[in-house]
């Protein structure tokens, strides 16, 4: 559906704690449906490298995310492009990561910190984000279909990443609110 929608990527979470969690065998079910050029991200968070090695042999994701306290050597060493997350209700500095994980593809700035992943619907102060970027800047945390356009205009990110704001409940996503979060997501570029 997502695909169908015009979502440029999706993300599989091989994390087993999260509600959101896949498999190896459904995570390439999911693939075998999408058409071509969807990235397929996979997002981990704390797993021991074996863990992250046995995904990728089983299956042909396209970009790594890595949500925990992972360092930059870790994240570097699958031979694939990756994103990390940046626990901006922890406080951090978005300068900082950008420094550490200068070979990231990309910095994902989420709402996450302490115990928790991320995907819990919740925001963080837009204006913690610098307006000058080394690099590219993916937009998570609190967004839905009715502020992703003003989260776009205010903060001009390279992307947006969405998941319990599109959820009935944890997991279930919902092709309506995935229908109004793209058109905001439209909206929102419309004016950037």
């Amino acid at each position: 559906m997502a695909a169908s929608l015009g979502a440029d990527a999706i993300g599989l979470v091989f994390h087993p704690a999260s509600p959101r969690s896949v498999d190896a065998a459904t995570a390439r079910r999911i693939i075998a449906t999408l058409p071509p050029f969807v990235a397929m991200v996979g997002l981990f968070r704390n797993e021991e490298p074996a863990a992250v090695r046995a995904v990728l042999t089983a299956v042909p994701l396209h970009l790594l995310q890595f949500h925990g306290d992972e360092a930059p050597d870790y994240c570097a060493a699958f031979g694939l492009p990756y994103l990390k997350a940046v626990p901006m209700g922890a406080g951090a500095e978005v300068r900082d990561y950008e420094e550490r994980f200068a070979a990231a593809a990309g910095l994902l700035l989420d709402s996450h910190g302490g115990n928790t992943m991320g995907g819990t619907g919740q925001g963080f102060d837009w204006g913690r984000i610098p307006a000058e970027r080394r690099k590219p800047l993916i937009l998570a945390g609190g967004l839905d279909p009715g502020n992703v356009a003003a989260a776009i205009r205010q903060v001009r990110p390279y992307a947006v990443d969405v998941s319990s704001g599109v959820e009935t409940a944890k997991g279930i996503k919902d092709a309506e609110l995935m229908r109004a979060f793209l058109r905001g997501v439209y909206d929102g570029e419309s004016f950037a």
